[in-house]
């Protein structure tokens, strides 16, 4: 009989150690986490001298430049946040997957599994792209399962009996569509009478990653301004709550026209705009969020962040939110109209069927 399985495996540099895990990429449905799960086969000395053997969840969180730590300052935490002894085994009562059932009546006696639980309140997988040139490591939250050796889970483990495995903690889109956005803003003007109108319109809340996003714009000039240009961008909101003045914008895609403009007073104006926000687009720019971990080829830009309750806001690393704004340009004096949508931007949760396609296949 063939299951289907991808199998990720990794061994500690003295090759006594081997963790086997059949996937890296973990689903927050905002309300729970799936749960972290593997096999972990030691060498027979190992099993012969009884050594204890820790795995445990850390979340790495980087929130300042490599090159600018000085002695005693680091811009970084590593947060522990699920050990467990596997070696002895103290659990016995592990709900296993289909995965380290097959797993276990393969590798034999030395083959043991574990099963963490990530927290509800831990923070998505992000980082922040960085120049080209740069090689040092980049700010964001990233995620590793350890595994290592010794007398107790926080004793300090050597490196050629560690195993560290990147994972990534990732949202999917919600199946439920929410409000189509809207809104109006209006601009009066001292000593002039009538007032300038705009009303911006999304097609819908949520987009898929790639998607076009199609801006409804209606411009009502009341006014005895003129509107020289309309400009429509998507703007990509970051912010590192462990700063207070740690949130900053930037433009992912734009557009703008002077197509139907001048638009004298008394006239109105119905328009629609296409962007497009992709990370191709903005491979070369630092401080771009994209996700989880920027080697990966499949690399996109950084899903909103989706959080259950304002209150646990404080315990997400970094914070990414989206929004359309549209500006109508009056020139020198008039100044600008502007109006802001946010909406959501996200990827679809695969099928079953497409994630047994992308898998690949061992035998038991």
């Amino acid at each position: 009989m063939v299951v289907n399985f991808k199998v990720f495996k990794k061994c500690s540099p003295n090759n006594m150690i081997t963790l086997y895990m059949n996937r890296r990429e973990f689903v927050d449905s905002v309300t729970q986490v799936e749960p972290i799960d593997g096999i972990i086969v030691l060498d027979d000395e190992y099993v012969r001298t009884n050594r204890k053997i820790f795995v445990q969840l850390v979340c790495n969180f980087r929130y300042g430049r490599e090159d600018d730590e000085m002695i005693g300052l680091r811009f970084q935490k590593e947060l522990t946040l699920v050990s467990q002894q596997v070696c002895p085994p103290q659990k016995k009562d592990i709900e296993l997957s289909k995965m380290q059932e097959r797993l276990l009546k393969k590798l034999g006696s030395n083959a043991f599994p574990f099963v963490m639980q990530m927290p509800n309140s831990s923070p998505a997988s992000v980082v922040l792209q960085q120049k080209a040139s740069d090689e040092s490591q980049p700010c964001g939250v990233q995620y590793f399962v350890k595994i290592f050796t010794g007398d107790n889970d926080c004793d300090r483990s050597h490196r050629r009996s560690t195993i560290n495995l990147g994972i990534r903690k990732v949202q999917y889109a919600p199946t439920k569509d929410g409000m189509q956005p809207c809104t109006v803003v209006r601009k009066d003007f001292l000593l002039s009478p009538g007032e300038l109108e705009l009303e911006v319109t999304l097609d819908k809340q949520l987009y898929h990653h790639g998607e076009k996003i199609s801006v409804n714009i209606c411009v009502r000039n009341n006014s005895n301004k003129v509107v020289k240009k309309i400009k429509a961008m998507v703007q990509q909101g970051v912010d590192v709550v462990l700063f207070q003045n740690g949130q900053f914008r930037n433009t992912i895609a734009f557009m703008e026209t002077s197509e139907g403009c001048p638009l004298n007073p008394g006239s109105s104006l119905q328009k629609v705009m296409y962007l497009v926000p992709t990370l191709v687009a903005n491979c070369d720019r630092a401080g771009i969020a994209v996700e989880g971990d920027i080697k990966r080829k499949d690399t996109a830009l950084a899903s909103t962040t989706l959080i259950a309750s304002q209150d646990a806001r404080d315990a997400f690393g970094i914070i990414v939110s989206y929004a359309v704004k549209v500006k109508l340009f009056l020139g020198a004096l008039g100044g600008e109209l502007c109006a802001e949508l946010p909406f959501i931007l996200m990827h679809p949760k695969p099928s079953r069927k497409a994630q047994l396609a992308a898998e690949g296949s061992i035998e038991a």
